[in-house]
């Protein structure tokens, strides 16, 4: 069995194709082909709420490729969500229609409340102890969900209008910056040696630049000496002497920011980067709707 998970995010938009794994009667999946496209439809849902036909017309030839590949590769199931652009977009249900039409693909936009469920899914904590408390912490384009589990029940989880596309594009506010340090002390409160468990391409960057072991922790300390780093670089020499993708170069600084800022205000001092995100949550779904 072969399934697909498609992610439209505000920055990139991604299609996995995984194997899925049988083993005694449980379920995995092993990553078969991962395609990320920057068409970043943050910088016009963000500040003209409206994806513009150029943006709409490159998501729809990326979508029909997407649609292509997964003939080809024979995939069984699929599932398609639209998160954060998408969501505020005010012709967000057009474009859907539109994908459907043209390239024969059911997109869902999701609340952010469902975007923490779908990164949850991903099952992050199975590789680190469960008895513990952590704090999720996935930064995308235009929004962050945070997550907070103790001995392995959710506690309280919320989106918050706050992403790397956002920040650059100037969209964030500060109220929604206190709502977050309000919501994070109120919920973390009480909770001693509290971890961070951190999701998204920047992070997998972060901790990849960071060279820590695979399934070695990163010290808040390290991410702050990476942040001052990457930041003394302008960001012409973040491309071309640090080798980052132009689409990374500009988001990997406001996304330090936005995981700083959460790890102070909750005291987390060390965060876990198991390099999943969305569409490894979507890939869990499939599994659990077909074979559980």
């Amino acid at each position: 069995m072969r399934y697909a998970a498609i992610d439209i995010g505000s920055n990139a938009v991604r299609l996995l194709i995984a194997d899925i794994i049988e083993n005694h009667g449980s379920y995995s999946f092993k990553k078969n082909t991962l395609i990320r496209v920057p068409l970043r439809l943050g910088d016009d849902a963000f500040i003209q709420q409206h994806i513009s036909d150029k943006k709409a017309g490159d998501l729809v030839k990326s979508m029909s490729a997407f649609r292509n590949l997964m003939d080809v590769y024979k995939v069984t199931d699929y599932l398609a969500y639209a998160t954060s652009a998408m969501r505020e977009a005010k012709n967000g249900d057009d474009v859907v229609k539109l994908i459907k039409q043209e390239a024969n693909i059911d997109l869902e936009i999701i609340h952010g409340s469902k975007e923490a469920k779908v990164i949850y899914a991903s099952h992050a904590e199975q590789t680190i102890d469960k008895s513990k408390s952590y704090l999720y912490i996935d930064v995308g384009g235009g929004s962050t969900e945070l997550s907070l589990f103790s001995a392995g029940e959710l506690m309280a989880s919320k989106s918050f209008n706050i992403g790397t596309i956002r920040i650059l594009d100037n969209q964030d506010s500060e109220e929604t910056w206190n709502e977050m340090k309000d919501f994070i002390r109120e919920h973390t409160r009480g909770y001693k040696q509290l971890l961070g468990i951190g999701t998204g391409g920047n992070i997998n960057k972060i901790h990849r630049l960071a060279e820590e072991g695979d399934d070695a922790p990163m010290a808040f300390g390290k991410l702050k000496s990476l942040y001052t780093y990457l930041n003394s670089f302008s960001l012409k020499d973040r491309i071309n002497v640090l080798g980052l993708n132009q689409d990374r170069a500009d988001v990997i600084i406001p996304a330090c920011e936005i995981y700083m800022t959460v790890m102070k205000n909750a005291g987390i001092k060390q965060i876990y980067v198991p390099r999943v995100g969305m569409v490894d949550g979507i890939i869990q779904l499939l599994i659990e709707k077909n074979l559980s």
